[in-house]
């Protein structure tokens, strides 16, 4: 039987990198960092030093890059999973809506 993992439309790329987050919610943004774990075509994860971010919240993704030859990304995404890892972080999957 395949797991969750195998039935993915895209492969995911682990990153393990440090990102800017500006978060959208009630009509203000406030910006932070993140760890951004994984990208793929359609989304990404990130663990946020947060106890939790609301499901649908925007968020744009500026993940800088430290390689002349691959250009940085940003992406306007959307929060569709919020896992609490514990009281001060939580585990972000994002979908991307646009790259920039």
């Amino acid at each position: 039987m395949l797991g969750y993992d195998d039935k993915r439309n895209f492969f995911r790329m682990m990153v393990n990198s440090v990102c800017e987050l500006k978060i959208t919610e009630d009509e203000s943004v406030r910006s932070t960092q993140a760890v951004c774990k994984d990208i793929s075509a359609s989304g990404m994860s990130f663990e946020l030093a947060e106890s939790a971010i609301e499901l649908g919240t925007l968020v744009n993704v500026y993940i800088e890059s430290t390689n002349s030859q691959i250009p940085s990304l940003t992406a306007d995404t959307k929060v569709v999973r919020c896992d609490i890892i514990d009281e001060n972080s939580c585990a972000v999957g994002v979908e991307i809506i646009e790259m920039k």
